[in-house]
């Protein structure tokens, strides 16, 4: 398994990643509400401005600080 940093130590599993997108649109946001106070939404901010939202393949949400660039740079094989 490869791990990426998602900010602040926090690691996710490269290989469940669907998607990496803005949390600027209607729906990412609708997304995110909906899931708040679920056990499927980790926020991995520390009390920060969200960047970027990852989806993983199990259903989980991922709340992130770096910029969607950062994570696909990340993703692709970067630091």
């Amino acid at each position: 398994m490869e791990y990426i940093n998602v900010g602040f130590g926090n690691l996710i599993n490269k290989h469940r990643v669907i998607a990496v997108v803005g949390p600027e649109s209607a729906p990412i946001k609708r997304l995110i509400m909906e899931n708040r106070d679920t056990i499927r939404l980790i926020d991995a901010t520390c009390g920060k401005k969200t960047r970027s939202v990852i989806i993983m393949d199990n259903e989980s949400i991922v709340l992130s600080t770096l910029a969607t660039s950062t994570i696909s740079e990340r993703l692709n094989g970067g630091n």
